[in-house]
């Protein structure tokens, strides 16, 4: 989907459907950030994944639910979306999945990654020319890159 689809589809449904992705199995160190940024996120639209930022949701998954019935409505809400954001300074396989599907389906896709020592982004994310990548220090920071993607003319 190139960017021009993206004010389309905001225009016909009324609102921008954003899509979320933080790590769960990979480690849930960064459940507050991850709910700080889908308030955030919900000025510009509405959050299909606020699940994410439950802190009752851990590394062990959500509970009584089965891996195919989350992939399956992972994937709906993914097809449904406009817009992919993602928090990657975790590293996930889901994450990453959802990136390359995201990107597969031409979505828009925005990775925010915090910088931390000793520690490297991926190339697989950081390298995709199809990926805007931010990196960010601070809740504020990323916030602020937030409000830039939305606020792009080209979006």
């Amino acid at each position: 989907m190139d960017q021009q689809n993206v004010k389309k589809s905001e225009n016909s449904h009324g609102e921008l459907k954003i899509y979320f992705s933080g790590s769960i199995s990979g480690g849930r160190d960064d459940a507050d950030l991850y709910l700080q940024l889908i308030r955030c996120l919900e000025k510009y639209g509405r959050v299909l994944t606020e699940h994410i930022g439950d802190k009752q949701v851990t590394n062990l998954g959500e509970g009584n639910i089965t891996d195919e019935s989350i992939y399956n409505r992972d994937m709906s809400m993914l097809r449904e979306a406009d817009v992919l954001i993602a928090e990657v300074s975790t590293p996930s396989l889901g994450v990453g999945y959802e990136i390359a599907k995201a990107e597969e389906m031409g979505k828009k896709v925005l990775c925010l990654y915090r910088t931390q020592i000793n520690k490297r982004l991926s190339a697989m994310i950081s390298g995709n020319p199809h990926v805007l990548t931010v990196r960010y220090t601070s809740y504020p920071e990323a916030a602020k890159c937030i409000d830039e993607f939305f606020n792009s003319p080209d979006l």
